[in-house]
């Protein structure tokens, strides 16, 4: 019902529930505009307690602005004239008993007022009402009219017509919008989609919020009452829900104490961030609120953690949804609301998923790209997760359905990949939806997408495959084998029957994945000693960079990585060394450093301990040396071609290792005071912070002769495939927690050296946990780690010197031997420091490694 009468007046019209069941609520919009220019509360808190109850089956329909005026009917004489004075100084823009203009012009196009006000209107019982427009800021003609002035072209795009109509302009009803301010050029849908923090996104976001929460749309009213009037503040409950709505009517900072003492307890999370804030207590909750804010608060249960993901069922299973529809209706993001819930407890569980330390405020379907084989159909799923922190991601989720015998079987079999079980509608299948990755279909469907080239359209880009002339060189399988290999961690591999591995990634950004390019390019280039790019898949948008979604690689036969391979050669060289010649000392290691030990003689005793592994090390350092020399083969104006040190870059390089460093250390401090432990290797760290950014500061103002070239960016023993007689270098990512454009910068091969490097000594370190656990004697132990140094310097000696020799004979390193040993005390400490602030996050355990390291690094003592 459209009456403009006061509440009392207006509910008759809902009868018992049986006359109509909506009506406008006139009264209470003018008050919202009155309380924000009186910066008072008394008029939305007069006007709300002056409306009857209405049926359980009827609500308000609530609203800011109409295809009318702002109406004053319902106001008294000496509020009208108020109104007027405020929102219509010019005669022109009233009519009747109103004012005929658009939300955006009414409060001086101030986006914080204009967030308040929806947030108001979104907050209050019933249902909110849009009026076309509002939801971008769009502006008036206030000259043309009777009401025509707020009855323009809805503002599509910055095209003629604002998108509204091809006709020609002449032949409209009312012309579009070209008021400076509010031009349609400017203020417009396509215009303000592609602008995440545009008031359209927000708009978008309050409603998705509010539509979350029963208690908003029928839940009970009760307003608080604290002594600031500037300040407005309620309660929404129903059920279990309980909504604290806080809003600050003014134009400047206020305080507010507010009796929540009801809810003691209780904890408070901020509802649009999901950020927990302090719990309520029996006293007074003292709160600040900016500038014309409002605030949404859930009042739950003081969340404790749990081993057990909220996603699963008390049985561990995943959850049971109920199915509307078909399920592929659910893969439309615009129908996907059922997924989104369940979308953050799922993520959280998978191994890729590198968001696990930080708090997940929504996850939700972007965009979904069909993917077909024979009578299957999977759905490539693009989600976006924002955090209560820092910025959001995109993660790829391959879905898939499985009803019947296959359904059962599924969650025998991999219930890990089972994301939920659905129960059907009336002719619908009760199956499970499930990461379709551990489908063999799926994988064929990717393989075949590679090898023909397939293009697939989606709503908002094309997913497209590409092979390269490596494929035919390789070889298709005559029977394709599909196996999901399980050792992968931050991304999803797939095995075609030892013949091809295809990469999925899981987390994607703009831009061509690393391994993707470089692997492209050292296949050109005709190096041995790195998997063969056979094709891609990349999601490709219109004025957009492409997005690699896989890459397909040659299969290497190993026998198995560096890693292994270090790791067993660690056990025997300890079993000879420390059990085995229990009196036998380890001759001391020289103190000037690595560098000048790879100029010493390997002595005899390195090899009779060490054995086969010193030709492993030394090979391992001729083939790093060679990939280094490959990627710096580029003519001038490529993407490899070398770039030399500049004094611009070496202070950038600087100020990103400080930034590093300080980051690093201040991560160690909060851990130790959280901890309340006094752990003498940190406490030393701690006290050598001015050091290390005295060392890093070495690299500034001092003319360097070395290259930078584009590099292997994660190197480590377990980015090294072992095949019996050769290495293979594998996965030129880079570190994943780095943004996509700074994997692809150009840095000096000295960093993947400083690497592997440091990874031998993570490789000693796992050696001397496992025979602590083994249960050895502390004696042997201490003699261990003597060994393991002994072990550890002269592997290194031997990788480096055999890295150098090739290195210099191909022209990589041009470098003299101050220069080289400086830049290689620099980034061996940048690796050791970005370790700490790694283990700190992902691996406490494991926070001793760095911690020797930077101590040794500088020689000192704990």
């Amino acid at each position: 019902a459209e009456a403009n009468q006061w509440p009392e007046d207006a509910v008759t019209y809902f009868g018992n529930g049986d006359l109509c069941h909506m009506a406008f609520h006139f009264p209470i919009m003018p008050r919202l505009f009155m309380s924000i220019h009186m910066e008072d509360r008394f008029p939305i808190v007069d006007i709300v307690r002056q409306t009857p109850p209405i049926p359980d089956a009827c609500q308000w329909a609530v609203f800011l602005r109409n295809h009318d005026e702002l109406t004053l009917e319902m106001v008294t004489d000496e509020e009208r004239d108020y109104m007027y004075r405020v929102y219509a100084v010019d005669q022109s823009m009233r009519i009747n008993l109103g004012i005929r203009r658009r939300l955006a012009p009414l409060l001086g196009n101030h986006r914080r007022r204009i967030e308040l006000m929806n947030g108001l209107l979104f907050s209050l019982p019933g249902t909110p009402v849009i009026y076309y427009g509002d939801e971008i800021g769009m502006g008036d003609n206030v000259y043309l009219g009777d009401r025509n002035g707020v009855r323009t072209p809805m503002q599509w795009s910055a095209d003629r017509n604002a998108g509204f109509s091809k006709a020609n302009p002449q032949r409209l009803y009312l012309p579009v919008i070209i008021d400076p301010e509010y031009h349609y050029e400017t203020v417009n849908v396509e215009a303000q989609t592609e602008n995440p923090h545009s008031l359209l996104w927000w708009t978008r976001r309050l409603i998705a919020l509010r539509k979350r929460y029963k208690a908003f749309g029928r839940g009970t009213m009760e307003f608080l009452n604290p002594e600031n009037r500037k300040v407005l503040a309620f309660i929404r409950r129903y059920e279990d829900e309980r909504i604290l709505v806080i809003a600050n009517l003014s134009r400047f900072v206020q305080g507010v104490t507010l009796d929540l003492s009801e809810f003691k307890g209780l904890g408070m999370v901020e509802m649009f961030g999901r950020v927990e804030m302090p719990g309520l207590i029996e006293g007074p909750y003292f709160l600040t609120l900016g500038p014309h804010s409002f605030y949404w608060f859930s009042i739950e249960p003081v969340r404790v953690p749990t081993p057990r993901p909220s996603w699963l069922t008390e049985t561990g299973e995943a959850p049971v949804r109920a199915l509307a529809a078909n399920w592929r209706e659910l893969m439309r993001p615009e129908a996907s609301a059922a997924l989104n819930q369940d979308l953050p407890g799922f993520l959280s569980t998978r191994r890729w998923f590198a968001g696990k330390g930080r708090a997940i405020r929504s996850a939700a379907l972007e965009e979904v790209v069909p993917v077909r084989y024979e009578t299957q159909t999977f759905y490539l799923c693009f989600v976006g997760v924002q955090y209560g922190e820092g910025s959001g991601e995109t993660y790829v989720l391959p879905l898939g359905f499985e009803a019947g015998e296959a359904a059962f079987l599924r969650q025998k079999n991999t219930p890990e990949a089972v994301f939920l079980r659905l129960k059907p509608a009336e002719n619908g299948e009760e199956g499970v939806l499930f990461d379709a990755s551990y489908s063999e279909a799926f994988g064929r469907a990717l393989l075949r997408f590679v090898e023909r080239g397939i293009r697939q359209r989606a709503a908002n880009g094309e997913l497209v495959g590409s092979r390269s002339p490596a494929f035919r060189r390789i070889g298709r399988p005559s029977e394709v084998r599909t196996s999901v290999l399980k050792a992968d961690q931050s991304n999803t591999s797939i095995n075609f029957s030892d013949r091809f591995l295809l990469k999925l990634f899981r987390k994607v950004e703009a831009g061509t994945n690393p391994d993707y390019e470089i692997g492209r390019y050292l296949t050109a280039q005709g190096f041995a000693h790195a998997p063969r790019v056979a094709g891609a898949i990349e999601y490709v948008r219109a004025r957009r960079e492409p997005i690699t979604l896989a890459v397909l690689h040659e299969f290497i036969a190993k026998e198995s990585d560096a890693w292994q391979l270090t790791m067993d050669s660690l056990r025997d060289f300890f079993d000879r060394t420390v059990t085995s010649n229990a009196s036998v000392v380890p001759p001391p290691i020289s103190a000037t450093g690595l560098l000048h030990l790879t100029e010493e003689e390997v002595p005899a005793l390195v090899g009779e301990t060490v054995g086969a592994f010193v030709e492993s090390a030394r090979l391992l350092g001729l083939r790093t040396a060679q990939m280094h020399a490959a990627l710096s083969g580029g003519g001038d104006g490529t993407a490899f071609a070398p770039e030399p040190f500049t004094p611009f870059y070496q202070r950038s390089l600087y100020q990103s290792m400080r930034n590093l460093a300080t980051n690093s250390f201040a991560l160690l401090a909060q851990h130790l005071r959280a901890k309340g432990e006094t752990w003498p290797e940190a406490v030393a760290v701690l006290r050598q912070e001015d050091e290390v950014l005295s060392r890093f500061r070495k690299i500034v103002n001092r003319a360097l002769t070395s290259h930078l070239i584009r590099v292997h960016g994660d190197y480590h023993l377990g980015q090294v495939l072992y095949t019996g007689n050769d290495f293979v270098i594998t996965d030129f990512e880079g570190e994943p927690s780095r943004s996509l454009t700074e994997r692809r910068l150009k840095r000096s091969p000295l960093r993947d050296v400083a690497g592997m490097l440091r990874s031998f000594s993570y490789a000693v370190h796992s050696a001397l946990v496992e025979r602590r656990q083994r249960g050895l004697p502390e004696e042997p132990q201490e003699r261990a780690q003597d060994w393991g140094r002994f072990w550890q310097a002269w592997v290194s000696a031997v990788f480096l010197a055999a890295y150098l020799d090739e290195a210099r004979r191909s022209g990589v390193l041009a470098a003299g031997a101050e220069e080289l040993e400086l830049l290689l005390e620099v980034y061996m400490l940048e690796k050791a420091v970005y370790e700490l602030g790694y283990e700190l996050n992902n691996r406490p355990d494991w926070v001793s490694v760095p911690l020797q390291g930077i101590l040794e690094l500088l020689q000192v003592q704990p």
